[in-house]
């Protein structure tokens, strides 16, 4: 392969290295045998500009005993390690670990400091042209979960990204986070983690569009993970444990001297308010209908969300200390009130208008929105035994069942999309077909009937395509083909606007809705913010709710400088430490099974520097051009990275006590070929003995996770005992016990073990 032309620096000094590295897609070079590679498989889909060279940096190849402390410049080659006797004699596991690099001529090139900062060694993160959506390069799945896994991470991995499940919704829920908790049984922690994102999971568990599970990485290997319902249960979970001793809805005792105003009781204005609340604002909800919920107590049908459910959630949101102050209508007038007795508002008044069409006798059709509400107050309509309804969304099919499930014999939904197009979520269109509704794909309106001023029917036209060659709608018809349709009623679903006369000259609009900053929710009126639908038409409960959030973030950052939501990350994450008793229900254990089926996805791949676990093995300290830190604070697993590195950050030296000197020490590593291979397992161990019985023992794993990996247990459990086989083999099994071994690598395993027993029984001496 030809590498890519690149612009070359031979630095002179670290802070020259420094100010070249801080440039746009640059990069440090300090052996070669690592970046090189990396630049000539093509891995990253971009090259970088400017590579700095280190190795002309004068003073950082030495290795020098000073002051009761090892000192190794950075730029020290790994044969010049492996061949100094001072540490063949004094330091024998670096000289070990050093020498077992690779071939002679990538020792006699790689440095210290590049084992120590080279890139991930994932297969799928090195594979040549960037073929895999790594997480490590900012994806959103690791391919090994489900591809060739054998030499990963036998201890779980890294959450690099966020999942493609949490990348798939809207609210940026944490799935895998409480998926995990479900799995430990830790109901109570699950449901804390999904209100950090989503306050009312009891609705979205039920009417969500579950977007979620299109992101879902397990639909590679057999169907989704049903997250919808999990979600569910832990929304029944947080409603039936809202309150009282640990109660997942509280607010604190002491409230904030600032008030809040919120209008509209929908999704969105429910969300602020929560998250307001819980940082202990003074929150009023306003709404124009007698009960609050806005779209989830009046528009979504009950057989799809229960309004006791809405009830309870209400009542939830009341304990909290929430004011809501219901059959207020806000004109423009209120609104300026508000403005003045509020130190801030958010607007949430949704999409309510109806949306009609520019026909003849277009009045005698009935709107979708007001026949969804009437029925929700026990105002049904009489209907007829025929029935039509015009729309392709979600509404149209909320509309078409509930008109059947009244005892209608015939009803009927025509929309101008195909099949295929219809914007309907799909399993609703099913649900549809199944109730006996009959579609008509692919027709528009295009003549109201009527008789002596009485409804009769409508004429169809076939709709060829709904948008222009720019994507925009613009409807094609055509006109040789008509069809007539008898019916009683015909019920418009064809979509919302919103409904904004309180808005006066001074609040940005645009396109019928509020301008909004889709990021802090705020608008042209300073401490006036807005979201949900009536700054965007019609979408989903969840995207309400993220704007809900977004807004209250916002709010917090306005009038507390963030304070009170910071305050209420820091106070739940202190009460979920005294509530991770909670258990699954004993009629859970389906739940618990489905939380088992998530993957976790994370990052499973494996630091493999050889160096690494032995410097942390030897408390070694790394200092760099800004700041020194713990060989184990050093490694950290991150995008492009296997350090902690700042962009810019440049290791300069490696420190290791006196103390140290002569311990008992050693480097034990597998590999498949002993030539080239980076290990399978790796294992630093120091394991000093006083009077026949361990001392102060120091045990760290490369390649079995993507952090070096101390065991700490086994350490502890060392302590004091003396050297015997069957001191081995606890501590065999110590080692191994929280291990999460995925398909292919559970013989690393066995590895680790024969590892372990070989450094106790053979490395004291």
């Amino acid at each position: 392969m030809i590498l890519k032309n690149f612009k070359h620096l031979n630095a002179k000094s670290l802070k020259e290295a420094e100010k070249a590295s801080t440039k746009i897609r640059s990069k440090l070079i300090a052996g070669g045998t690592d970046l090189l590679g990396v630049l000539k498989d093509k891995i990253h889909s971009e090259a970088p500009e400017y590579v700095i060279n280190l190795k002309t940096v004068p003073s950082l190849r030495y290795i020098k005993f000073e002051k009761k402390t090892l000192r190794i410049g950075a730029l020290t080659t790994l044969s010049e390690l492996g061949k100094n006797k001072f540490l063949q004699e004094n330091f024998p596991a670096l000289t070990q670990a050093a020498r077992s690099v690779g071939a002679p001529q990538i020792r006699n090139m790689a440095t210290l400091g590049g084992n120590l900062c080279q890139e991930p060694r994932c297969w799928y993160y090195r594979a040549p042209d960037d073929q895999f959506h790594c997480m490590r390069k900012g994806g959103s799945k690791c391919a090994a979960l489900l591809g060739d896994n054998r030499y990963h991470s036998i201890y779980g991995g890294a959450r690099m990204a966020a999942p493609g499940c949490t990348s798939s919704c809207p609210g940026r829920v944490e799935i895998a986070s409480y998926m995990e908790q479900v799995r430990l049984g830790n109901l109570h922690e699950a449901a804390a983690i999904l209100l950090e994102q989503n306050p009312l999971p009891a609705m979205t568990g039920r009417i969500c569009p579950h977007t979620c599970e299109s992101g879902c990485n397990r639909k590679a290997l057999d169907a989704p993970v049903s997250i919808r319902n999990v979600e569910r249960v832990l929304g029944d979970y947080v409603l039936e444990h809202s309150s009282g001793a640990g109660g997942l809805m509280k607010a604190p005792s002491k409230k904030l001297k600032h008030k809040v105003a919120i209008v509209g009781s929908g999704p969105a204005g429910l969300s602020a308010a929560f998250y307001l609340a819980q940082a202990g604002y003074r929150v009023t909800v306003f709404d124009r209908l007698s009960k609050a919920g806005g779209m989830l107590a009046y528009t979504i049908p009950a057989y799809r969300l229960p309004k006791e459910l809405v009830d309870k959630q209400i009542a939830a949101l009341k304990k909290m200390g929430i004011q809501f102050q219901l059959k207020t209508a806000i004109g423009q007038k209120e609104f300026k009130e508000l403005r003045r007795k509020y130190n801030a508002v958010f607007l949430a008044t949704g999409a309510w208008k109806q949306k009609t069409l520019n026909l003849e006798n277009a009045h005698l059709l009935s709107s979708g929105m007001e026949f969804l509400t009437n029925l929700q107050r026990g105002k049904a309509p009489m209907l007829g035994d025929n029935v039509l309804v015009i729309g392709g969304g979600n509404v149209a099919i909320d509309v078409a069942i509930s008109v059947k499930r009244m005892g209608v014999k015939n009803v009927t939904m025509a929309c101008l999309e195909a099949r295929e197009q219809m914007p309907a979520f799909p399993e609703e269109i099913a649900e549809a077909v199944k109730e006996g509704i009959h579609l008509l794909p692919s027709w528009g309106p295009h003549r109201v009937l009527s008789t002596g001023g009485q409804l009769t029917g409508m004429e169809l036209v076939r709709c060829t395509s709904v948008l222009d060659e720019d994507g925009r709608f613009h409807p094609s018809f055509d006109p040789a083909q008509k069809k007539t349709f008898e019916a009683d009623q015909i019920i418009l679903a064809i979509g919302q606007s919103a409904e904004i006369s309180y808005a006066d000259q001074a609040l940005k609009t645009t396109h019928g809705v509020i301008a909004a900053d889709p990021h802090s929710m705020s608008t042209s009126i300073k401490n006036v913010f807005a979201g949900g639908d009536v700054t965007s038409g019609p979408l989903t409960v969840i995207h309400s709710i993220a704007s809900g959030r977004k807004a209250a973030v916002s709010i917090d950052q306005c009038l507390n400088s963030g304070q009170g939501i910071q305050a209420v990350v820091e106070r739940t994450s202190a009460s979920r430490r005294i509530e991770l008793g909670a258990k699954l229900a004993s009629g859970n254990f389906e739940l618990e099974a489905e939380a088992k089926r998530c993957l976790n996805c994370s990052c499973v791949a494996v630091n493999a520097s050889d160096m690494a676990p032995v410097l942390i093995a030897l408390d070694a300290k790394i200092r760099t051009t800004s700041r020194t830190l713990a060989a184990e604070d050093f490694f950290a697993a991150g995008q492009g990275t296997s350090t902690v590195l700042a962009p810019g950050e440049i290791v300069c030296e490696i420190e290791i006590p006196s103390k140290m000197q002569s311990v008992p020490q050693q480097y034990l590593k597998f590999r498949i070929r002993n030539a080239i291979d980076f290990p399978i397992v790796s294992l630093a161990a120091v394991l000093n003995t006083e009077h026949g019985k361990f001392k102060d023992s120091r045990l760290v794993c490369g390649a079995v996770s993507p952090l070096p990996l101390r065991l700490r247990e086994v350490e502890a459990f060392l302590e004091g005992k003396s050297v015997t086989e069957e001191i081995a083999a606890v501590a065999m099994e110590l080692a191994v016990k929280e291990a999460q071994p995925i398909g292919k690598n559970s013989y690393k395993l066995q590895i680790v073990k024969t590892l372990l027993k070989r450094a106790i029984l053979n490395g004291t001496a």
